[in-house]
């Protein structure tokens, strides 16, 4: 038995729809799932939990006295420095100018990738605020670590 030709129409016009929104939804999905960047902390990296070249953020400390500039012929400014969540440590090297409020002893999100050795390249630093500022990150990875953190109440 045919299909009408006007039932037939619609049929197809159902199936066109149907498969555009999955369409669209997959795209959405895939493009969210690409420009997710998970934050670890150094710990987590050291024990493998964090994908080898994809783009990441870590955060943690500047360990004190580990920020080194490292002179380049090509004079291309590159700063290596320790970030730690004082149970383990990364090495971070950063080929651009650091922010302003860029100290050691104070908390540091970076974005960037890290490499099958297990040192980070960042190609965004995020500093504190504030003399007490430390990002929401770096303050539950200092507690996830089990060190006491000072917080304003």
């Amino acid at each position: 038995m045919a299909m009408k030709p006007h039932r037939k129409k619609k049929l197809l016009t159902v199936i066109g729809g149907v498969v555009a929104v999955a369409s669209i939804v997959g795209l959405i999905l895939y493009a969210s799932s690409q420009k997710m960047n998970l934050f670890y902390t150094p710990s987590e990296i050291a024990r493998g939990e964090a994908p080898i070249e994809k783009i990441i953020r870590v955060g943690g400390l500047v360990k004190e006295g580990s920020v080194k500039n490292i002179d380049r012929e090509d004079s291309v400014l590159e700063t290596h420095f320790i970030v730690t969540d004082r149970e383990k440590e990364i090495l971070v090297a950063y080929h651009k100018v650091l922010p302003d409020l860029f100290s050691e002893g104070q908390g540091v999100v970076a974005l960037g990738r890290v490499n099958p050795d297990g040192s980070f390249v960042a190609t965004e630093v995020l500093a504190k605020h504030d003399e007490e500022y430390k990002a929401p990150e770096v303050l539950d990875a200092l507690k996830r670590a089990g060190h006491p953190v000072k917080t304003e109440t």
